[in-house]
C-alpha cells in the first residue's frame, strides 16, 4: 500500500529531525515544522539565507563553505555546528545533506536532515579537556599518570622495558620574568611541538606541572629512550622562539631512569625528579651559577 501526498507531507512535517530543501540556486525554501518549533522563527524569516541569522557567528564562515563546496560538487555532506534555539540556547547540530534527484533524474538542490546532538558534543569536549594541557595540547597531569600506571602494570606483569623522563626547561623562569607569561606560554609550546614531532607513536608525553614535562617510554631501555632525548635536544637548538626584539634556543635538564624493582609509578616518577635536580645543579655548579 503506497502513501498519500498527504501522509508523505504529514511524516516530514512531524519527523523528530529538523528537515530543510534548497533549490537550484543553493537557497532554502522549505523547513519542517519540527525545525521551526526548534528555532522559534517563522518560515518568512528562515527562508532563503534567513536561516544562517541562526547559526553560531563563529561556525557560520565554515557552515556556508562546506555547504556552498558540495552544493557546486553535487555531493553529499555533514557537518555539525551551533543552531540557536527558541529560548536563545545554543545547541550542536549534525547536518547531513545529499542531493536531490527529480523524477526526471535531473539535480534539483539539496535536501537536509538535522539532529541535535549536543550532549555528544558537549561530553567529547570535556572528555577533551580532561586527557589534554590546555596551552601544550600535551596530555594532562591527571590522564598521563592513568595511563602510566597501566604501563607500570603491564611491565611488571611481562618483565617487559620501561624507561620514564622528567623534563625541566632551563631557565623557564628567566624566560617568563624578561617576556613576561605570554613569552612563556610561546616557549610551554614551542618545546611540547618539538617532543610531540620527535618522540614515537607510542610514547606517552604529558604536562607535570609548571614547565615540567613526563615522557614514558613503553618497551624502551635507558638507552634506546636516551637516544630520542638526544635528538629532542638536537631539535631544540634548531629552534629558535621570537619574543619581542629576541631570538632565543631552548635546552632542557633530564632525569632519565628505568624500571627496576619500584613498586609503584609515583616511586618512580620520584626518582626521574631526583635525578632532573641533579643534572640542573651539575649544570649550575659547572657553570659557576
Amino acid at each position: 500500500m503506497s502513501l498519500s501526498p498527504y501522509e508523505y507531507k504529514s511524516i516530514v512535517e512531524t519527523a523528530p529531525n529538523l528537515i530543510w530543501r534548497s533549490g537550484l540556486d543553493a537557497k532554502c525554501y522549505y523547513f519542517n515544522k519540527t525545525w521551526l518549533d526548534f528555532t522559534g522563527r517563522s518560515f518568512e524569516q528562515e527562508f532563503g539565507d534567513g536561516w544562517a541569522e541562526g547559526v553560531h557567528p563563529d561556525d557560520l564562515d565554515r557552515c556556508i563553505s562546506i555547504y556552498l563546496e558540495s552544493f557546486n560538487k553535487r555531493i553529499r555532506f555533514e557537518m555539525e555546528y551551533r543552531l540557536r534555539r527558541h529560548d536563545g540556547e545554543w545547541r550542536w547540530i549534525n547536518d547531513i545533506g545529499v542531493p536531490a534527484i527529480d523524477e526526471n533524474g535531473d539535480f534539483s538542490g539539496f535536501i537536509g536532515s538535522c539532529l541535535d546532538v549536543t550532549e555528544r558534543v558537549v561530553g567529547f569536549l570535556l572528555k577533551e579537556m580532561a586527557q589534554k594541557d590546555g596551552l601544550t595540547e600535551t596530555l594532562s597531569r591527571q590522564y598521563l599518570i592513568n595511563l602510566f600506571e597501566h604501563e607500570f602494570e603491564s611491565a611488571k606483569r611481562t618483565g617487559s622495558k620501561l624507561s620514564v623522563a622528567m623534563i625541566d626547561i632551563d631557565k623557564f623562569k628567566s624566560i617568563n620574568d624578561l617576556y613576561g607569561h605570554l613569552g612563556g606560554d610561546c616557549a610551554l609550546r614551542m618545546f611540547s611541538s618539538v617532543v610531540k614531532d620527535t618522540i614515537r607513536q607510542n610514547d606517552l608525553f604529558g604536562r607535570y606541572g609548571g614547565d615540567e614535562f613526563l615522557v614514558i617510554f613503553p618497551n624502551n631501555s635507558i638507552d634506546e629512550a636516551s637516544k630520542i632525548i638526544d635528538r629532542i635536544k638536537s631539535e631544540l637548538t634548531k629552534s629558535t622562539l621570537k619574543l619581542e626584539d629576541d631570538e632565543i634556543t631552548l635546552s632542557i635538564s633530564v632525569g632519565l631512569c628505568e624500571l627496576n624493582d619500584e613498586d609503584s609509578p609515583e616511586e618512580l616518577i620520584k626518582k626521574a625528579d631526583k635525578k632532573m635536580y641533579d643534572v640542573k645543579k651539575e649544570s649550575k655548579t659547572l657553570r659557576g651559577v
